[in-house]
């Protein structure tokens, strides 16, 4: 069993529940880390045989693309996505942070951690 961080996605999006969140968005941090049997490829050196961490991102990048009310939702669709797409993939914990949420205080972030197996 092996595992696969990127730290810190940096992405701009449109997701909240107020009007003003989707027109105006806000920057996000995005951590996505992936556990599968990394055996196969630290023998082959083979980039076939592992989890392609270019996959991980460009789904990230993909599904924060696409508008939701709810931090949650964009996690289980980063989730659901990696599983279907990655068959390597035993696990997948993603953390979604909103950079200055808009609550009415002097809060760097707010996130939504979302884990799941197959």
């Amino acid at each position: 069993m092996g595992k696969i961080h990127l730290h810190d996605i940096r992405l701009y999006a449109r997701h909240g529940c107020l009007a003003e969140e989707t027109i105006i968005g806000s920057d996000y941090l995005v951590q996505l880390s992936v556990e599968g049997n990394l055996t196969r490829s630290s023998v082959s050196d083979d980039l076939s045989h592992t989890i392609d961490y270019v996959t991980l991102q460009s789904i990230v990048k993909q599904e924060m693309s696409v508008p939701s009310r709810l931090l949650e939702h964009v996690g289980q669709r980063i989730i659901d996505k990696v599983l279907n797409t990655l068959l390597l993939v035993d696990k997948v914990c993603v953390t979604i942070t909103k950079c200055n949420p808009p609550i009415g205080g002097d809060v760097a972030g707010v996130s939504v951690v979302i884990e799941q197996a197959r």
